[in-house]
């Protein structure tokens, strides 16, 4: 598959090649008149180079076609006008209309022309409901750690997130969790498929722009039921720039002492004494005037955190300090073959390494033995192309290739056993060794986009193929060396103590007469296991521009997942998406908009990994399965084969094992048939449909001066098929009289179950037509797509853009919104 589209990227760009983005106007008026001037020659040149020549019409208007993201120059040259002036303009933004006033020599004999550009322009094109950040906004907003993530909770239908991990995504999109965003690098993927948060952190010396899209985008953009981040990173120009910065968090030197704790960058909790040191560099420059041009940049984070190690009943009380280290290296290069071809190539690079040294912020009892580190490995490599095939066609030929490793708790001392000490009441008082638990996943993803943009008349058509390939491969479960839990007498805890090691205290200190309360290891983690997640879009649309003041959209989208099959053989193939938008212009100051459109979402990857790594496949599972499809709880249909997998097991001992005696991994293979367990997951076996959205949008729109703009939208979202997690084997409902409350035991709970449990020397047997059957699982969980949610919100909002002639701007928002969801998080 990585041949084919390799080939296929290779075949487009060998073509001939240009420029593409949205359809962009530039309107020219006399400034002392307001009227517009015809016949002005100007041309708009990027880095240097002239990208487009252009004569205004009777209308003082004149069409660029298509612009990719970057900031532009309006140069204008002529009898008309008494000298000449340059005035710059972004892309992307809400404007798609640009307007220059210029002085003409025949109204007022001055020295130069007066250039002036309307930066708040209004949307007059569709019903997409976005917000930009440019990078002289981000350079002015108080951001932590230059985070720039931490500058989007302000705009809309945006809010902090809230989830079950440190490391989720901070940002969330219409109420929805932030696990639903989309996150682009320059519209190429940048989501680990994991959990779909970022992959690549981009930070802000990287960064050009940020284009948050909400609701009702074109059928261009998608693989999401909420809403799009698309970072636009920096380029360089025929100006050498650049920035050396260090920035530091000196901690307790001026800390003030608080009663709360924050979390870090990532999630992880802090308080009064955590240190930050970070130092960065950013270069950019020609490295062939008008011709080819780089950016450089590189950040590294250095965050120092004291964790609290306290056992009063080992003697122990003391910081342990750990220090966490963030790297993001990026590099990208343009290259303007002639004026109708670009290239530019990307790369990025991060490490992560995030310390959990034992102790807590406030107090803990996990010794330093149970020392990991979260680490992150990501690269992203990207070559865009964009051409003119014709004066009205446009085309653009992408590629990535891109990994990410995430291992989420890499031990210290890899190769022990681990083990919970308990106290002779039976409560835990410490850990020592690695801990019970491995993630370590592999990610490769390949990316392939083809779009073209072709303009007929008052046609904008737009149409795009996009094909994106995820191999996964997890190494995941518990301890192969073993995992103790033991239980010491007095005597044993005051021998442990008068050793007086502190910190330093380990497993090899505990008395090897100590009793084993249980004694587990893992089966299977020196396996890895892992699919392949194919994920297909299509889309075509038509802008038309009806007449002057109207603008009508019409779009459809396609996408299909293969993961949706699950334990099916047919995946979701009916998710069709339109897209419908209308633009009225009322006049010149005021815009009503509005439109609909469905959106769907990709498949998660957990979804499909849990349901590989919390299964099992053993005969009397199965058998177990048979009896829920024969009581209705599952469908009759399912093939067993196919929603079973030999998943992570433990072998769990209860007796019979002498501390640091226990049996292999190796030794335990013969239990993997006959252990039970609390839980074990199954594929559904109708498979999932594809989680979507249909967005309802109208807003008005009002430029009150050229740099001052109101704006009021009303949004509705219904999105569908969300993820619900069913247990098919739950203990029956259970009503408590309040006046005369009785709690159920626990094991007269499992045995109301549709298959009864019972608990046979320590583990769980399923009684199944009057036979019990260990090698079972007392809950059966299935994931279903049948949640859903409601979000409704009003956003009023009011911007200002700062003139020369004063020294302030501001943004004021407020969002009146509603969320209401049953699916799982």
């Amino acid at each position: 598959m990585k041949k084919v589209i390799l080939f296929l990227m290779l075949a487009f760009v060998s073509s001939t090649c240009i420029y593409a983005q949205s359809l962009i106007k530039i309107k020219v008026l006399n400034s002392a008149s307001q009227r517009p001037m015809s016949n002005v020659s100007f041309t708009i040149s990027k880095d240097g180079a002239v990208v487009a020549t252009k004569v205004t019409d009777a209308n003082g208007s004149a069409d660029l076609s298509d612009l990719p993201d970057g900031t532009y120059e309006f140069f204008v040259a002529g009898t008309e006008v008494n000298a000449e002036e340059r005035t710059s303009f972004t892309i992307p933004g809400k404007n798609r209309t640009f307007t220059f006033f210029l002085q003409d020599k025949n109204v007022q004999d001055l020295e130069s022309i007066v250039v002036q550009s309307t930066k708040l322009e209004l949307n007059r094109q569709d019903a997409t409901v976005q917000s930009v950040i440019s990078r002289k906004e981000l350079g002015a907003l108080p951001i932590e750690g230059r985070d720039i993530t931490r500058s989007l909770f302000r705009l809309p239908n945006l809010t902090l997130a809230t989830l079950g991990y440190n490391e989720a995504p901070n940002v969330a999109i219409n109420g929805l969790s932030g696990l639903w965003t989309n996150y682009l690098i320059d519209g190429m993927d940048n989501n680990e498929r994991f959990l779909s948060n970022s992959k690549f952190n981009t930070p802000f010396g990287f960064t050009e722009s940020v284009n948050v899209l909400t609701n009702n985008y074109t059928a261009e953009y998608g693989n999401t039921s909420t809403g799009i981040i698309n970072v636009n990173t920096r380029s360089g120009s025929n100006e050498n720039t650049g920035e050396v910065f260090y920035l530091t968090r000196p901690g307790k030197i001026v800390d003030a002492k608080s009663a709360f704790a924050t979390r870090d960058l990532y999630g992880n909790p802090v308080k009064d004494g955590f240190q930050r040191q970070q130092i960065g560099v950013g270069l950019g420059g020609a490295i062939k005037k008008d011709k080819t041009f780089y950016y450089v940049n590189f950040e590294r984070t250095f965050d120092i955190k004291d964790n609290l190690l306290n056992v009063p009943l080992l003697g122990v009380n003391e910081a342990i300090r750990g220090n966490s280290d963030f790297t993001y290296a990026s590099a990208k290069i343009d290259q303007y073959w002639r004026k109708n071809f670009h290239t530019s190539l990307r790369a990025n690079y991060g490490i992560i390494d995030i310390v959990q040294q034992g102790g807590g912020l406030t107090g803990g009892n996990a010794f330093p033995s149970t020392r990991t580190t979260q680490k992150n490995r990501t690269y992203l490599v990207a070559l865009k192309n964009d051409y003119n095939i014709s004066g009205r066609l446009k085309g653009e030929t992408n590629f990535q290739t891109s990994y990410f490793n995430w291992n989420y708790r890499e031990p210290s001392n890899f190769g022990k056993p681990g083990v919970v000490v308990q106290g002779p009441t039976g409560a835990a008082i410490a850990s020592f060794g690695p801990g019970d638990y491995i993630f370590d996943d592999d990610e490769y993803t390949q990316q392939f986009q083809q779009k073209f943009k072709f303009q007929a008349g008052k046609h904008a058509l737009k149409a795009g193929v996009e094909f994106t390939s995820s191999d996964f491969s997890l190494l995941g479960g518990g301890n192969s060396f073993g995992f103790y839990t033991v239980k010491l007498t007095q005597s044993q805890l005051d021998s442990l103590r008068g050793l007086n090691l502190g910190s330093g205290l380990g497993t090899d200190n505990i008395p090897k007469n100590v009793q084993v309360v249980d004694y587990r290891v893992d089966l299977s983690s020196k396996e890895r296991f892992g699919t392949t997640q194919n994920v297909f879009n299509v889309y075509a649309e038509d802008n038309f521009a009806v007449n002057q003041n109207l603008n009508l959209g019409i779009g459809l989208r396609f996408d299909y997942d293969n993961l949706s099959k699950a334990g099916s053989t047919k995946g979701d193939w009916n998710n069709f998406g339109p897209r419908l938008s209308f633009n009225y212009k009322i006049d010149e100051n005021n815009v009503i908009r509005g439109g609909y459109a469905r959106a769907y979402d990709k498949i998660k990857y957990s979804v499909t990994s849990d349901n590989l790594q919390f299964s099992g496949n053993s005969a009397n599972f199965k058998l177990q399965l048979a009896e829920l499809q024969r009581l209705g709880k599952l469908d009759k249909n399912a093939d067993l084969d196919r929603i079973t997998f030999p998943g992570n097991l433990r072998a769990v001992y209860t007796t019979g094992v002498s501390y640091l005696n226990g049996p292999t991994a190796d030794q335990s293979q013969a239990n993997r048939a006959t252990q039970s367990t609390q839980t074990l997951r199954i594929k559904n076996p109708n498979g999932y449909e594809n989680p979507y959205s249909d967005q309802y949008t109208i807003s008005y729109q009002r430029k009150i001066e050229d740099h001052l703009r109101f704006e009021a939208v009303a949004f509705y979202s219904r999105t569908e098929d969300l993820y619900q997690i069913v247990n098919l084997n739950s203990s029956s409902s259970y009503i408590v009289d309040p006046a005369n409350p009785v709690v159920r035991t626990r094991a007269a709970a499992n045995l109301t179950r549709p298959v009864p449990i019972s608990t046979v020397n320590g583990q769980f047997v399923a009684n199944i037509a009057g036979t019990q059957y260990n090698g079972i699982a007392r809950d059966v969980f299935m994931t279903q797509s049948t949640g859903k949610a409601r979000y409704g919100a009003i956003n009023l909002i009011m911007q200002k853009d700062k003139l020369s002639t004063d020294k302030y701007s501001y943004r004021v928002s407020y969002t009146l919104s509603k969320i209401k969801t049953d699916s799982e998080g």
